[in-house]
């Protein structure tokens, strides 16, 4: 059960980050099947709350998803803000975040330069 936490010790400041272009999708190599990592900030609109996205992200793309901060209320009525570290392969990193990009859920990276993940 996620817990809504204003901490801001535990939330960094969204300055930290930068909203993702189709240009900060990373392209990977067919047959590329070394294991990688990315961090990323998402907000799910609250029309996404009674829907799996983030399990989605297990189940139909294989990530290991670990959840650095979230704030969602058991009731709320805003959206949620999920602060969290992805692995996998590129390909399925790839085809998470244009999974999450159709869906229109804003996704914000902690680099500005997309070269510096470890995609």
């Amino acid at each position: 059960m996620l817990a809504h936490n204003t901490s801001e010790s535990e939330f960094e400041d969204l300055d930290n980050f930068h909203k993702t272009q189709e240009s900060d999708l990373p392209k990977s190599e067919i047959g590329d099947s070394r294991p990688t990592q990315t961090r990323i900030r998402i907000r799910v609109p609250k029309e996404y709350h009674q829907e799996p996205v983030i399990s989605n992200l297990i189940s139909e793309y294989g990530l290991t998803v670990n959840f650095n901060a979230a704030l969602l209320g058991v009731k709320t009525v805003d959206d949620g803000w999920f602060d969290l570290e992805l692995k996998g392969t590129s390909q399925q990193i790839e085809s998470a975040l244009i999974y999450l990009n159709d869906l229109d859920v804003e996704i914000w990276s902690n680099s500005n330069k997309p070269d510096e993940e470890t995609w």
